[in-house]
């Protein structure tokens, strides 16, 4: 049987040996040399010696040309037992914790190098202060996260299987969505935004060839009912039909004092504000975009006249949600009402 074990080569205590705590002592001191390896430091810049003072304990790692009490002892693990360096050869396979770099290395029998969970180098899945998962593969928790150049510019890739997978940023409050942008089901570009994590608007798409459309964006194209129709002066006139809408326009009550309903605004914002008129004959007359009954923001009018007339008004006015709009008049006109002749359009800008 041989005097030492085989891989840390401790020696046995033999049933003849005398002074049986020496190879007892030897053996733990070998032992606290390489069991839970923490290496404070390769020793690598030149001159390559040992520390000054060193404490009870303390591991090194020579590097390839050690100087002074470390000559000769390159690649070895050097450790400052009882006043003085010991050193251990290390084996294939051997792990130890570089203190220096916080790094975990293993041994290769050349080599210290680092530790990685796979053949190719990767990992199944990483957590920064935060516990990944299967399907969050990468879990960050911390005020920032920082991705910089090496050298020149920086790309952040986010791939999807095919069109109809999604490839997406998703903003979150306690964990319920909130924005999301990206390539959310198709290869266009969208960019959607909600306000409890279940329904979503679309507030922008642009299309593979460059196209940009807002589906979300306030439009609306009105117009009294079909026909012609002598509103008195200071009546009002609603709207019956509407021939283009997104956004959430809708027909309200009835307005005072006239016809047809009310055009209502969903949201606050700057509105382009388009009145077109067309009269069969007038005795003089006026027809105004009216906001709440109580504030003309265009008028639109015209002389008498025996023959057919058309006007238009535009103006730009900044509305909330929830007002309405209706057609003021003054003076004497018949006037023909629907599509393409009296009507209203209205764009949020």
């Amino acid at each position: 049987m041989s005097d030492q074990t085989n891989n840390l080569a401790l020696p046995y205590i033999l049933p003849s040996q005398a002074q049986k705590h020496v190879p007892h002592n030897e053996a733990l001191r070998r032992l606290d040399t390489v069991v839970q390896l923490a290496i404070l430091g390769e020793r690598q810049s030149p001159p390559e010696t040992a520390p000054g003072t060193p404490a009870e304990g303390d591991r090194y790692l020579v590097g390839a040309d050690p100087q002074g009490e470390w000559l000769g002892r390159q690649g070895l693990v050097s450790v400052w037992q009882d006043g003085a360096w010991a050193y251990q050869s290390p084996n294939p396979g051997w792990r130890a914790f570089f203190l220096d770099t916080r790094q975990l290395r293993a041994f290769d029998g050349t080599n210290w190098n680092a530790i990685s969970l796979d053949a190719d180098g990767s990992l199944p899945m990483i957590g920064v202060n935060a516990a990944a998962d299967a399907v969050n593969r990468l879990a960050v928790a911390s005020e920032a996260s920082l991705f910089s150049h090496e050298g020149q510019g920086h790309q952040l890739k986010i791939n999807k299987a095919d069109s109809s997978q999604t490839g997406t940023l998703l903003f979150q409050t306690g964990w319920s969505g909130r924005a999301e942008m990206g390539l959310a089901g198709s290869d266009a570009f969208s960019i959607k935004v909600s306000g409890n994590g279940d329904d979503w608007s679309t507030a922008l798409i642009v299309s593979p060839d460059g196209l940009v459309r807002t589906p979300s964006r306030p439009i609306v194209r009105a117009s009294p009912a079909a026909g012609t129709s002598s509103p008195p002066s200071a009546g009002r006139t609603g709207f019956t039909d509407i021939h283009v809408e997104q956004g959430g326009f809708e027909l309200g009550a009835a307005v005072p004092s006239g016809t047809g309903a009310r055009l209502i605004v969903p949201a606050d914002g700057l509105y382009l504000l388009s009145l077109s008129s067309s009269t069969l004959t007038s005795a003089g007359h006026g027809v105004a975009i009216e906001v709440n009954g109580t504030t003309v923001v265009a008028n639109a009018g015209g002389p008498a006249s025996a023959s057919p007339a058309r006007q238009t008004a535009t103006t730009i006015v900044s509305l909330n949600r929830g007002d309405w709009l209706a057609l003021l008049h003054s003076g004497a006109a018949q006037y023909e009402f629907g599509a393409a002749k009296t009507e209203l359009c209205a764009v949020m800008l």
